[in-house]
């Protein structure tokens, strides 16, 4: 079930026209049998700092898009994209702007301007300077991280996951869960094969009866 959820701006207009969540563009990419059917805009912005905020923006880039812009409201450092994966937007025309926020989407209908606000992250978290600036922008997608939505009724959940223990059991009998919808382990696709993996194996020791191996 995944992470089926995006967090939203909180900014005001986000409502508008072409701005939509980098999750939905990546997947209608992945699926489309024409890419030159899929439509990019001339000013793209990704709001975000994470691999798919990358990949949206490489991938806007790679469809057409003149000028692309990641903004992230933290330092470079506390990006969840690794340096690599920056290098690799930048070296394929992304420009990416940190320390700032997004807190209006200007436009008449559809988005045109996207204002930001400068950011400081200090001792007290992370707070708006005061400095904005404006961004062009026909296309907008937020990729500032998911969440979990329509949990099944009686699954205990950690930080916003579910809870799991050992080879990934739930608080439920007969219930396993993995991947980037459970608590722990990082969000990366050879992290969730492994945890099936593990879950399959005890699984498999339920059924059969047999004693389980309990990862480390």
């Amino acid at each position: 079930m995944g992470l089926g959820g995006v967090n939203a701006l909180r900014a005001k207009g986000e409502d508008r026209e072409h701005v939509t969540d980098a999750i939905s563009f990546i997947r209608e990419l992945r699926q489309a049998s024409d890419l030159a059917s899929l439509p990019v805009g001339r000013d793209v912005v990704v709001i975000g700092g994470g691999m798919t905020a990358v990949d949206a923006a490489v991938q806007s880039k790679l469809l057409g898009a003149e000028n692309v812009t990641m903004v992230y409201r933290r330092g470079s450092e506390r990006m969840g994209a690794s340096r690599h994966e920056q290098d690799h937007a930048t070296s394929s025309g992304v420009r990416i702007i940190c320390n700032a926020a997004p807190v209006a989407i200007h436009g008449n209908g559809a988005v045109a301007e996207i204002e930001f606000c400068y950011t400081q992250d200090g001792p007290d978290g992370l707070t708006l300077t005061g400095d904005r600036f404006r961004l062009k922008a026909d296309q907008v997608f937020r990729a500032i991280g998911q969440q979990l939505q329509d949990a099944p009724d009686g699954l205990a959940l950690e930080g916003g996951k579910i809870a799991v223990t050992g080879p990934g059991r739930t608080g439920l009998p007969d219930v396993w869960a993995g991947g980037d919808c459970a608590s722990g382990g990082d969000d990366l696709t050879v992290t969730a094969v492994a945890e099936g993996r593990d879950a399959a194996e005890d699984i498999d020791a339920r059924l059969t009866g047999r004693p389980a191996e309990i990862p480390g």
